[in-house]
C-alpha cells in the first residue's frame, strides 16, 4: 500500500481527494492536515510515502512545507493557482508532481504511483506556459522587496522589514520595475504576481 498524507485547507476538497484516492485499492490516506505546520507533524508523525500539498495554506506554503518534509517523504503540489513562477519554483525546491485540482480522479492516483517509484509529473499545460515565459528577471533580494511592495506597503516600512535603507529599496524598485517595463512599482508587483515569481 502507498500511504498519503493530504494537505489543503479546504475541507470540501480534502474530503473529495481522500474518498476518491481511498477507492484504489493500492492507496491509503494516512492523514489529512488543514495547514502547513499540521503537515509537518503529521508527516513526522505517519512517514507516509507521499505528500499532496495544496500550494496556498494558510500559515504557509505548500512548496515550504515540501522542502521540510522531503527526507521523510515525496512531495506533489495540488493547486488551483498554478503559474510559471510557482512551478520552476517547487520543481527547484525537489518537488516530484505539480498539478492542477482540476486533473481527474484516475490522473491523480497515477501521479501518486508514479511519484512514489521515483518518478514525476508536471502538468503538460503549465509545463509549457512555464518553458514560454521563461525564467523571472529578478534578482533574489528585488524579488524580496518587490513581494513587500505587493502588500502596499510604504518605502520606509519596507527598508525597516528587509533591513536595508530606504534609498536602496527605491532603487531595487526601481530596477524590478524597468525588468517588467512597469511604470511603477504597484504595476511591476501586479506583473511578477501574474507570473507567479512572487
Amino acid at each position: 500500500m502507498i500511504s498519503i498524507l493530504l494537505a489543503d485547507d479546504e475541507h470540501l476538497i480534502r474530503g473529495a481527494m481522500a474518498a476518491l484516492l481511498s477507492l484504489e485499492d493500492d492507496l491509503t490516506v494516512a492523514g489529512q492536515a488543514a495547514t502547513g505546520a499540521e503537515a509537518i507533524a503529521m508527516a513526522r508523525a505517519l512517514r507516509p510515502d507521499v505528500a499532496l500539498l495544496d500550494l496556498q495554506l494558510p500559515d504557509t506554503d505548500g512548496v515550504s512545507v515540501a522542502q521540510q518534509i522531503q527526507p521523510i517523504c515525496r512531495t506533489v503540489i495540488v493547486t488551483s493557482h498554478g503559474l510559471p513562477g510557482h512551478l520552476k519554483r517547487a520543481l527547484s525546491a525537489g518537488v516530484r508532481g505539480f498539478l492542477s485540482k482540476t486533473v481527474s480522479a484516475d490522473i491523480l492516483a497515477t501521479v501518486v504511483r508514479t511519484v512514489h517509484t521515483g518518478g514525476r509529473y508536471v502538468d503538460p499545460q503549465l509545463a509549457a506556459e512555464a518553458i514560454s515565459v521563461g525564467d523571472s528577471p529578478l534578482t533574489a533580494r528585488e524579488t524580496d522587496v518587490l513581494a513587500l511592495a505587493a502588500t502596499g506597503a510604504p518605502i520606509d516600512d519596507i527598508a525597516r522589514r528587509a533591513s536595508l535603507s530606504p534609498g536602496t529599496v527605491r532603487n531595487y524598485l526601481s530596477s524590478a520595475a524597468g525588468k517588467m517595463n512597469a511604470a511603477n512599482r504597484h504595476e511591476a508587483a501586479r506583473i511578477a504576481q501574474g507570473f507567479g515569481w512572487i
